[in-house]
């Protein structure tokens, strides 16, 4: 049995740990990272997927950004802990951030990741739209939550407001 459940203050020190453990503790000196720096999580999206012995094994986070006038979600990140990797916890994860996300009125995602796996969401390789160096142009990805919603959005990913 598995629970997924909104991240809490209580758990921020085991989620950190979690993305430590996945990406290394090097991974905030990514150019994604500073796109988050003094800008709060969209908290209710920020989810943890924990067993029934209530053991972290799974955590997804979003932050606020725009694209010029036009508000998004930066995904990310999303980790699964190594030994529970295999199990479509992140799948899971993915599914149940995405439809909150939609159903809080977000229209567009973005992340910077791999193509051949993030395709099974829905994510597209965004055309014109650009990440903060130094970010491969063909890992920038996007999602429409709504019908259209990444058409004529072009320009570079800014921090939100």
């Amino acid at each position: 049995m598995y629970s997924i459940s909104t991240e809490t203050p209580a758990d921020e020190y085991e989620v950190e740990a979690l993305y430590d453990l996945c990406f290394a503790p090097g991974r905030t000196a990514l150019s994604s990272y500073r796109l988050r720096d003094g800008v709060p999580r969209v908290a209710d999206l920020c989810l943890s997927l924990r067993d029934e012995h209530r053991i972290l094994l799974a955590a997804i986070r979003y932050w606020p950004v725009r694209i010029q006038e036009h508000q998004a979600l930066l995904l990310g990140p999303i980790a699964v802990h190594p030994t529970a990797q295999g199990e479509g916890f992140g799948a899971m994860l993915m599914r149940d951030s995405l439809a909150r996300a939609r159903d809080s009125g977000w229209s567009r995602v973005l992340l910077v990741g791999d193509a051949p796996y993030y395709s099974r969401f829905g994510f597209f390789r965004l055309q014109g739209v650009d990440m903060p160096p130094p970010t491969n142009p063909d890992r920038i990805l996007g999602l429409e939550l709504g019908e259209d919603s990444w058409v004529g959005i072009t320009g570079t990913v800014c921090r939100a407001a």
